[in-house]
């Protein structure tokens, strides 16, 4: 980060300064650690005995944070302070970025089209009839397959696949081992085994969409795959062949998508989410870590959990329900053999 000064940092972010304004901040660092020279930020109330104590030179804090104690470090305040420190690590990312140029050890084939201010480093390889948008970042040992298309604004980090046809849109981040446009997982079963299905459709990611760590998305058997502008993956997630993710959707690690799901907009799944083929879910859908989703959802606005997924509060009861089943078995066998003893007391008189 560029040495700026706390009053320079708050007029960027258009805040005010307590303590000292010229105290010179060169980094960013965390509220239980840091030094002098360091920025530091308070948006979870949890961590607030840190600000006493911090050896930071000043906290980002919300407007309306009323100290309890002294206050050693320089606070600045702003309308709030995560939404502050999100525009400080995006200046920073700037900062950073490589000077447009494609290095001579990268591999550009003479019919791509490679836009304006690109940056395309050693051993990424760009394909035939490819093409890279204005002020795209293509990083080492990044492809980008035959007749794809990366669209202006996007970083594809070290070892990103983009297989040909693919269609990437306008600020869309991939991040390394990302897998995009890879063949579905197609088979036919016959008496031999099973015969391949060519997949001969494509991946279109809309603008603003974020890929996470060896993520993959597979081609669609024909048509597309989509995932709509907005949608964030994180790590290890895989979307199968011919799905579709809503608007602004966010999927957590290890979670997955069989074939020809579409996902709602505003969707937001915890890890290790797995939705069946062919279902569809509403807008709005919240999905509790580990659920099994075996129909479709239909209800907007919903929380589902457990496998299969049912209504959060439903779930939750269930559960509860499930870790008595020992001593229930034990009252219904108990109940059975007391009915069985008044049957035969009965059939006595």
């Amino acid at each position: 980060m560029l040495k700026f000064t706390a009053q320079q940092i708050a007029d960027y972010l258009q805040g005010t300064v307590e303590g000292n304004p010229d105290i010179q901040l060169t980094d960013i660092g965390k509220i239980e650690e840091g030094s002098a020279e360091q920025l530091t930020f308070l948006s979870n109330m949890n961590y607030e005995p840190h600000v006493y104590t911090t050896k930071c030179g000043a906290v980002l804090v919300s407007k309306d944070f009323t100290p309890t104690k002294p206050v050693t470090a320089t606070l600045i305040r702003v309308e709030d302070a995560y939404s502050a420190l999100a525009q400080l690590l995006k200046l920073r990312e700037e900062a950073m970025r490589p000077e447009p140029g494609i290095s001579h050890l990268a591999f550009v084939d003479p019919s791509a089209e490679v836009g304006k201010d690109v940056y395309i480093a050693p051993f990424a390889v760009i394909q035939k009839n490819a093409k890279i948008g204005d002020r795209t970042m293509v990083m080492e040992g990044a492809f980008v397959g035959q007749n794809a298309r990366v669209g202006e604004g996007c970083i594809l980090y070290q070892h990103v696949t983009v297989c040909s046809d693919s269609i990437i849109g306008p600020k869309c981040i991939l991040h390394s081992g990302a897998v995009i446009g890879a063949d579905g997982f197609g088979f036919a079963p016959t008496a031999e085994g099973y015969d391949k299905i060519p997949q001969n459709g494509n991946v279109v990611l809309e603008d603003n969409v974020e890929v996470g760590a060896n993520t993959c998305i597979d081609r669609a058997v024909i048509g597309s795959t989509i995932i709509r502008k907005g949608a964030k993956l994180d790590n290890l997630v895989q979307i199968a062949h011919n799905s579709e993710v809503g608007e602004h959707t966010v999927m957590a690690a290890q979670s997955g998508i069989a074939g020809s799901v579409k996902i709602g907009r505003w969707n937001r799944m915890g890890g290790q989410v797995g939705i069946a083929g062919h279902l569809t879910t509403a807008d709005n859908v919240t999905f509790a870590a580990q659920s099994g989703v075996l129909s479709s959802i239909k209800t907007e606005g919903i929380t589902v959990f457990g496998t299969p997924s049912q209504p959060h509060m439903r779930a939750m009861k269930a559960a509860a329900i499930y870790s008595r089943l020992p001593e229930l078995s034990r009252e219904i066998d108990a109940l059975r053999k007391e009915i069985e003893s008044l049957k035969a007391a009965l059939a006595e008189k």
